[in-house]
Formats: C-alpha cells, sequence, structure tokens
C-alpha cells in the first residue's frame, strides 16, 4: 500500500510540474483584463460543470461577481463568486486558516486561481487555494493586486 501510496505521490508531482510549467497548457493572457479572452481552463471547467466532474485541478482568471460571507464552521473560508470570460460562475471558497485572507478584495476585481474545482448544479467551486502543510494535496493559489495568497 505504500509503494501505490508513493507511486501517486510521484505521478501527481509529475503532472503537476508539467501542467505548471507548460505554457501551451496553461495560458492566460497577460494584459490587466485578463478576464476579456476566454482561455483553454475556461472551456476545461465549462466541461467539468456539463459533465458533473469533480477533483480536477484548474487554473484560471475571473472577475468577482459577489463577495459572500465568511464561513466559520469548522476552517474558516473566504467565499466569492467569480465570473469567467465564457459566462460561467464559480464559487471560490478560500481557506484562511491555512493562507492569509484576500486583502481589499471587491466587486469587479480580477482574480487568478489554481486550486481544485467541484462540481455544483450553481457552476461548481474551487477550493484547495492554499498549501497544504501536511503536504498531501498539490498546493493552489489566488492571485490578487500584484500580491499571491497562498
Amino acid at each position: 500500500m505504500e509503494k501505490l501510496a508513493s507511486l501517486f505521490i510521484v505521478v501527481l508531482v509529475a503532472a503537476y510540474n508539467w501542467y505548471g510549467n507548460n505554457p501551451e497548457r496553461v495560458a492566460l493572457p497577460s494584459a490587466p483584463n485578463h478576464t476579456a479572452v476566454a482561455t483553454d481552463q475556461d472551456q476545461i471547467l465549462s466541461n467539468a460543470y456539463k459533465n458533473k466532474r469533480s477533483d480536477i485541478q484548474v487554473r484560471g482568471a475571473g472577475t468577482v461577481e459577489k463577495i459572500l460571507p465568511d464561513d466559520n464552521k469548522g476552517s474558516r473560508h473566504q467565499k466569492f463568486i467569480l465570473r469567467l470570460a465564457s459566462g460561467q460562475t464559480i464559487l471560490v471558497a478560500h481557506n484562511i486558516d491555512l493562507a492569509p485572507r484576500v486583502a481589499g478584495l471587491q466587486t469587479g476585481d480580477n482574480i487568478v486561481f489554481y486550486g481544485e474545482y467541484e462540481w455544483t448544479d450553481r457552476g461548481g467551486v474551487v477550493h484547495w487555494t492554499h498549501h497544504d502543510p501536511a503536504g498531501r494535496h498539490v498546493g493552489g493559489w489566488l492571485e490578487h493586486g500584484g500580491r499571491r495568497y497562498e
């Protein structure tokens, strides 16, 4: 069982390194208004939603449509809804017990994200936008105003 777990971790790390370092695979427009053009990632998120898929590591960008109250049950999460260039909305649940709160977040702000997508009937949730202190999950992040929150 340990060998299987070790193999799984090696495969995850290799996939993460390829996925995160391959500009052809993960291309986000570099212009400040990065939500103006739909990306391949928008298509991945759209397909995941349509096919009710979860546990997908995604990278993307969107505009804050609504800021929700923090979820303080269990691990605390800063929550907000992003609208992608494709028009799809997703909920971001950012664990503020493991990563800093995104400072000064306002409706209309642009956010770049890297985390895990989970299907919901409202467009989906992106979570794991932080490091994993146990080292068992790929670390995620949010970028806002030139700062990375991980």
